[in-house]
This record gives C-alpha cells, structure tokens and sequence, in this order.
C-alpha cells in the first residue's frame, strides 16, 4: 500500500511550507536536509507528511528507547494500514564481554534479552523484505553488526497451495532457518510436527501461527490460526516464512567459516609466540578450539557475533551488516534530536574498540572480533544516501553540512515561546518558594532543574517541609517510578518535580506553566546553550508558560538562548495577531505523556484474585493466558500492565 497518514488536522502555521520544501528536495536527491523545530510545532506529523509525500521507505532514528517508543505510537496512529516498525536493542541487562589488564580480570557475557523486542526487530527486517510502505523507528542499536541481508533474504521460505515439498525436505528447510521442533510446546521460533500437519510459529509474529497440511509431497492447505484458542483465523494460498533469528547461515558457509576461524587461530598462535606471549596463546588456542568444536557439533557458540567476520565473507575492516543494509537504495533518514542522536552514533566505535582490543592483546578473543563492531560515523553517513537532521537546537555538524535550514516555529494551538526571567541567586530559594505558590493557585505545575542530585533531594524536602506537594527526579530513579512521578505532577497529586538532565528532550507535560533553572550561569555540558532552550522549551506547551534564570552574571549560553527564544516568540505574536489565534494551552490525555502510558485501574492486572483454579491443569491453562496477555501488552508498549501480569505469572507458578 502508499503511506497515507489518517489524521483529524491537516498542516497548517508554516508545516505546509516545510513539508513541501523537504519533499521536493528529497526527491530531487538532495543529501543532507535539516528542520530546525520548536517544541510543540508539530515535527513528528510533519515528518509523516514528508514520508506521505515522497512513497520512500523510511527509518526514524532517536538516541533512547523511550523517545524510540513514543515515535512508534506516534507514527503507528499517522499510518494505521502501513508498517510501522520497532527497532531497538533488545537487551533487558547486558554485561560485554572485557578484561581489565590492570587488575587481570576477566568479565565474562551477560546477558537477558527481552523476548517481545527480539520478535519486533524480527518483524522489522520482515516487513522490509515483504513490503515498500515501511517506516522503522530505531535507537543507535541500528548501527550494531547483523546477519548478512543476503543470507537472510536466501534462506526465507515461500509456501504455496499445490507446491511439491516432502514433509522431511520441508522440515529440514525450517531447521536451517534455526526454527526448533518442539511437538509439546509451540512458541515463537519453534513448529511442531503432527503426521503430515506441521504447525510452525514465526520468530516474528505475536499471537498466531501457520499450519500446513501435507498430502503425500504436496501442501494441501495452508491457513493462520491463533495459538491460544487453536482456531483457524484465515485459509490462505500461500505464505513466506523467514528465519527465526538475523544470523542465519548455509551448512556451506558454516563449513567455510570453520576453515577460515583455524587459519586466523595459526596465525595469531604464531604472532603471540613471536611475541613471547606463550600464556596468551594457550588461552586463545584453547577457546577457539572448543568454539569450532561447537560448531561443527551444534551450529553455534558461544559469542559467536566475534567470529561474524567469517560467516558474512566481510574483510578485515570492512563494516558490518547492519539494518541499513536491508534497505531498499531508495529509503530515506530522520534523524530525531539529532544534536543528541548524531554525537551518540558517533561515539559508539571508539569505546567498542577499546574493549575488545584488550580482549584480542591479552589472548581471549582472535583480532577478527574486532570486525564485530558498531559502524562508525562515516560509514554511517555513506549507508544512508539522503538524511533529514530535525531537533529544536541543531548541532555544529548539521549547520555545516546543511546549506538552507527549515524552521518550524509557529505552534498550531498559538502557543508562544515562554517568557524568560533572569533573578539574581541570593535568595534563589526563597524567591521561588512564592513563585511556585502563585502558581499552584491557579491549578498548574512547575518544573525546577538543578546541576547536582543532593541539591534536587534536599530542595525537594525543603519544599515539603514547608507544605508544598514535590518530588525529585534523577538518574537513580527507576523507569517506573519516574512515570509515577511524572502520572502524579500530571494528576496534581503533587505540584512540583525538582530534577536535573531528564527534564529536557521528549518530556511534554502541558500543566507545566513555569521552569525554575538554578545556577543557569554555570559553564558546562548542562546550561550549554542547547540544554537550557531545551529545558526553556518544558514550559512551551503552556499559555502561561514563563521561565526563570537564577543567574549572578549573562553567559554566552544564556544570552543565545534568551535571544533566539525572543526571536521565535516575535514571530510567533506575528502570526498570532495576522490570523486572529488566541495561543490555548495543549490538551493531552494522560496516557501520551511517555511511551509507558498508564491505564486505568481497571484495565490493569494485578495478582490479588478472589480465587485460583481448583486443579493443576486449570492453573497451566491460566498461566498461558496471562503469557498471551503479557506479550499483547508488551506489544502495544504498556510496559507497566506486561510487568503487572509476569508478577502475577510468576506468583501462579510458585503455587503449581
């Protein structure tokens, strides 16, 4: 199908001109392109119309997982009958593989990889193969090394009512797609055999399954069906199966691979003999070898990524395979916040290489793990043909490769740029006691940012103290509990959240009509002059919304932000004033604030039942359910009730 976006507005202020200028550049091939957006102007609708508009597919790269999440639910309500997908790392905890020479420690993997992420990244590189309409919204993990797009495009299977295939040809076929027969227990990545019935369930489908049934070499029927009820959903002619994982290769190139890892392991033996380096060499000898014997004998290894060299026939240096690649040459790239996104791609190399070239020095890893690697920046600039940077304070590296900048600064509700204040710090406290009081009356909220933890804590307790509803917020928070805090602000359960760093990109709370900014004249990362108009920017989706500088001198920082701020307003009241808008504050239901949206009570589950089932087999039945409503919750990003339901799943199995 084309992208159409399903919306109840249509462009207006000046997105219609910005749609049009970027999309006529796209397809005039134009390389780098850049939107220069205030916040609350609209950039996520603007930027579906630019998809509507050039029929390009199209990957959204942001620097976390939560922006990524909330992208997705954006775009996912713009383009309701096209493929939106999700693709983020899919590691719940993860600690690399390192030795620290220092102190001759060696830290082994770990790892817990979240299941319902795993099988969204799988349905990503699956709709890229299938489809044309495809918009993926991505973190940095894109530029992390993945299974050759040419293995993986090899090895998918199309089915087909009538097709000659004998049952065991076409188990093997499933094997070698590393799909496991499991006859007990059909799951994602799994099939499961019944005389000529075979069951198999995609690595990246949610609640349904393929059945095909045989008769004699010939599929008879093919048809989806859903696995928690076993009833079929659709008959259908026929279907395309891809690997149940990205890495995924031939019996031949595994066997080639083999040859290869025992060239490199003599050479690198011979270099650290040469060296003297005896206790090294043993050490890597040893591994290796029991790697290659895990492949000959399973298929796989562990750490089987730091021989990934080998399998994609990539030479020394080479960049890796990454989801960039499945591309079609004609996508397209957003880069949102890309003054945050763009730093982040960029640094991912250099740390990623010193620690496996310690691994390498020291014995415990062949230098071909150093292939195994995220891609650099310019390997990243050379992948994507034709970029569109977008953030409310563009970087240095966008202004300079960007010869005409697009502003996005008038607010389709009227809203303003806030109006900043700058007070003097003695008597900071004080000062912003009463400010908050003032507009605690009116029913609104306030935001204080501060530079250090301790200073957030205590002047959040200094607030209650003195019976004002606050809390703070920091890094050692966990995500939940941040949603809790930022649900009871909302809520008005509490009046003001004492913070530091997380106040800034991706956090709109509308009820928020005043940001405090202590020490704003201190000179670092934090009161930057990007920083402080992306805090200043927490106040723009308010018609009330004014900001105050404790501050005992003017930096540079300030002054820059307080003129460009001065300047997007001007034009703005313009506007305002030629087409008769009156700005309105932003209404927003409570579950849009983050991409972990609360529910209301009673759409939650808890673990708290009037009563369990009488016998064994009952409670196994309602395990399965609950897994199947934990994965759908998973699915649609409600993270708190998919939590809520593996407590309570986990509470059912102790009892079992």
């Amino acid at each position: 199908m084309e992208f159409k976006v399903s919306s109840n507005f249509e462009p207006s202020g000046d997105q219609p001109e910005v749609i049009e200028k970027i999309s006529h550049e796209v397809i005039s091939g134009a390389r780098y392109q850049a939107i220069l957006g205030a916040t609350g102007t609209g950039k996520t609708y603007v930027m579906a119309k630019i998809v509507e508009a050039v029929q390009r597919p199209t990957i959204v790269i942001c620097h976390n997982k939560t922006l990524a999440a909330q992208l997705y639910k954006e775009f996912r309500s713009f383009f309701p009958y096209n493929a939106v997908e999700y693709f983020v790392s899919y590691y719940d905890y993860y600690q690399p593989e390192a030795y620290v020479a220092k102190r001759d420690l060696y830290i082994e993997k770990d790892s817990s990889i979240n299941d319902e992420i795993d099988k969204l990244r799988l349905r990503a590189t699956a709709s890229i193969m299938e489809r044309k309409d495809v918009l993926i919204v991505a973190s940095v993990s894109c530029i992390y090394g993945l299974g050759s797009p040419e293995d993986y495009a090899e090895m998918f299977l199309r089915l087909k009512i009538g097709t000659k295939m004998g049952r065991n040809t076409l188990l093997r076929h499933f094997v070698s797609m590393l799909y496991e027969r499991n006859d007990a227990n059909l799951s994602r990545g799994k099939f499961r055999v019944r005389g000529d019935v075979i069951d198999i369930f995609p690595s990246y489908e949610g609640d349904v399954a393929y059945r095909i049934e045989l008769f004699g070499d010939e599929i008879e029927k093919i048809a989806l069906f859903d696995v928690i009820n076993n009833k079929v959903v659709e008959n259908l002619e026929s279907v395309f199966i891809y690997p149940a994982k990205h890495f995924v290769m031939s019996e031949d190139k595994i066997k080639k691979a083999k040859q290869t890892i025992q060239i490199e392991l003599e050479e690198r033996c011979s270099e650290l003999e040469k060296q003297g380096k005896n206790l090294e060499k043993e050490r890597l000898y040893a591994r290796t070898k029991y790697d290659i014997e895990m492949l000959e004998n399973v298929g796989t290894c562990a750490g089987i990524e730091n021989y990934s060299r080998h399998f994609t026939g990539k030479s020394q240096g080479e960049p890796p395979w990454t989801l960039l690649d499945y591309f079609p040459d004609n996508f397209i790239t957003f880069i949102d916040e890309s003054h945050v996104t763009l730093p982040q791609l960029g640094g991912m190399y250099n740390g990623d290489k010193a620690r496996k070239q310690s691994l390498v020095d020291y014995g415990f890893r062949l230098p071909s793990a150093l292939d195994n690697r995220p891609l650099q920046l310019d390997e990243f600039l050379e992948k994507n043909l034709q970029l569109i940077f977008i953030s409310a304070t563009l970087g240095p590296f966008e202004r300079e490769k960007v010869k005409q900048l697009e502003e996005l600064i008038i607010r389709p509700t009227g809203l303003l740029d806030p109006v900043i204040e700058v007070k003097p710090t003695e008597g900071q406290v004080d000062d912003i006691f009463f400010e908050i009081k003032e507009v605690v009356k009116k029913g609104q909220r306030v935001l204080v940012t501060t530079l250090t933890k301790k200073m957030a804590e205590d002047l959040s307790e200094h607030f209650m103290q003195h019976r004002i509803k606050a809390k703070y917020l920091h890094s050692d928070i966990d995500t939940i509990e941040r949603v809790d805090i930022i649900m009871a602000l909302r809520r008005g359960e509490i009046d003001v959240i004492v913070g530091i760093n997380l106040l800034r990109e991706g956090l709109d709370i509308p009820e928020v009509s005043l940001v405090a900014i202590f020490d704003a004249d201190k000179i670092g990362f934090l009161r930057s002059k990007t920083s402080l108009l992306q805090t200043v920017g927490r106040a723009a989706r308010n018609a009330d919304g004014r900001v105050i500088m404790y501050a005992d001198k003017m930096t540079d920082a300030m002054k820059d932000c307080i003129d460009e701020t001065n300047r997007r307003r001007a034009i703005q009241e313009r506007y305002n004033q030629e087409h008769g808008i009156v700005p309105k504050t932003i209404v927003k239901s409570l579950e849009d604030i983050l991409d972990i949206g609360r529910k209301k009570d009673s759409d939650k589950t808890t673990s708290k039942r009037e009563s369990l089932p009488a016998t064994r087999k009952e409670m196994l039945s309602l395990i399965k359910k609950l897994e199947y409503e934990m994965e759908q919750a998973a699915d649609q990003l409600d993270f708190e009730k998919a939590i809520a339901i593996r407590d309570e799943i986990s509470l059912l199995k102790k009892k079992t």
